[in-house]
């Protein structure tokens, strides 16, 4: 019994995950107030360190591009609900373990702080619990999946073995 319980706590986690970045798009994809707080002060803070526009509309971590890693890590997170799609799941861990790695490290290290909306900090909260999530989903439920793809992945770059 316990064990058939233990077999949907991936999938829930993975839900989960894909509510909260998915509910964030309509604040990145439509420009919200909220995002232009959060992605200006990011911006200025890029500019004093010599690198103005990096989280600008065009920048290269704009609130376009990081919705649509968002985006794409909760596509991978419910497609790898299904059993012969595991793997897929484990990628979409990954992808919002970087992104969340990202926005923790922003809020914490960065003029953004914990709560630049005023919503007593319930977006960092948000944050830290896909993060957790997905150190969980990689860790413990997807770590064959998530070594398998490692293993694929420095074969890439490792030389070719001679016959």
């Amino acid at each position: 019994m316990l064990k058939r319980v233990l077999s949907f706590v991936p999938h829930i986690m993975a839900v989960l995950m894909s509510v909260v970045f998915l509910d964030s798009l309509r604040f990145k994809f439509t420009n919200q107030p909220e995002t232009q707080t959060i992605f200006g002060l990011l911006d200025g803070w890029a500019a004093s360190l010599g690198a103005p526009g990096l989280f600008a509309q065009t920048g290269l971590f704009s609130q376009y591009v990081i919705g649509g890693v968002e985006l794409l890590a909760s596509a991978l997170l419910l497609i790898g609900i299904l059993p012969r799609l595991h793997r897929l799941q484990a990628m979409g861990a990954l992808a919002g373990l970087l992104v969340m790695t990202g926005a923790i490290s922003f809020h914490l290290f960065t003029p953004l702080g914990i709560d630049p909306n005023q919503d007593g900090g319930g977006l960092f909260m948000v944050a830290c619990m896909n993060w957790i999530f997905a150190i969980v989903l990689l860790g413990v439920f997807r770590r064959k999946e998530f070594i398998d793809f490692v293993t694929r992945f420095a074969a890439l770059f490792a030389p070719a073995a001679k016959a």
